[in-house]
């Protein structure tokens, strides 16, 4: 059971959170498709719900602020071990911030932005919180892509404020490069293009992936919890994969890795 204690690596996928309209309706559907264990945190954590699995932090329920201008949504948060610093930079790259570095009490330091392709994405530097505590486990965070119409404007983007390189997928129909972190070139995400065919209202965004054992009984769970399904399971050479949108709104993908076989992102 792969499991992680420390702080992640500058730049890697270290934590994803859903923030929803209705979080107890979020709670009993994704205890219901993960089996999740849910916790309320304190009081002054305002809302905050820690989604446990194995006794360790997969994910976040958060309710929605009212007037926030954003649809519920699954969020991806990139680790940092200089919240100020990583801030700057991406500000200097053309990066804008709905929230400036902030404590979350003795958590850590967050951010919160956009960046130039329009993709919204989090920044956390780790303190008692150091991010997702289990990974690549049936009900855990597997894989994070960013899709985004500006391809290499996001390449350029990402490379220069947390040292990424590229890898571009070859023999392909669409264009697609895997992220690796700077420091030990351990591939971490995906980048990859929007086709010309994908609606106009599509926005560019941070794709989770949460592995399962079975993606078609997944989907089938996910639907009768409520979810509808945006793309039904289809296999790929890195396993089955599927999308489905989840009862308040929020898109999330599923992948079932083929049998054998283990995955190359570390969140």
């Amino acid at each position: 059971m792969p499991t992680r204690d420390e702080s992640w690596p500058n730049g890697t996928p270290c934590w994803v959170d859903v923030m929803v309209t209705d979080p107890a309706a979020a709670k009993a559907f994704y205890s219901g498709l993960f089996g999740w264990d849910i916790q309320d945190g304190p009081p002054e954590a305002g809302g905050y719900a820690m989604c446990m699995l194995n006794g360790r932090p997969a994910a976040a329920i958060m309710p929605r602020p009212e007037g926030n201008p954003f649809p519920n949504v699954w969020s991806t948060y990139l680790a940092t071990d200089d919240l100020d610093g990583t801030v700057a930079k991406a500000k200097e790259a053309g990066s804008t911030f709905m929230m400036e570095p902030m404590d979350v009490m003795t958590a850590g330091r967050i951010a919160f932005g956009l960046d130039p392709t329009g993709a919204p994405y989090g920044i956390w530097q780790g303190g008692d919180h150091t991010g997702v505590g289990i990974f690549n486990e049936p009900g855990s965070l597997v894989w994070n892509e960013l899709m985004t119409r500006d391809y290499e404007g996001a390449k350029a983007f990402y490379g220069g404020v947390f040292g990424y390189s590229y890898d571009e997928m070859a023999d392909v129909s669409f264009t697609y490069s895997t992220i690796k972190r700077a420091g030990d070139g351990e591939v971490v995400a995906g980048l990859g293009e929007l086709p010309s065919s994908a609606p106009a209202e599509v926005p560019a965004s941070w794709v989770i992936y949460f592995m399962v054992e079975d993606c078609d009984a997944s989907v089938a769970k996910a639907a009768k919890l409520g979810a509808s399904v945006d793309r039904q399971p289809f296999d790929t050479p890195f396993g089955r994969l599927a999308t489905v949108t989840g009862p308040q709104g929020e898109v999330f993908s599923l992948m079932q890795a083929p049998p054998g076989a283990g995955t190359s992102s570390e969140a």
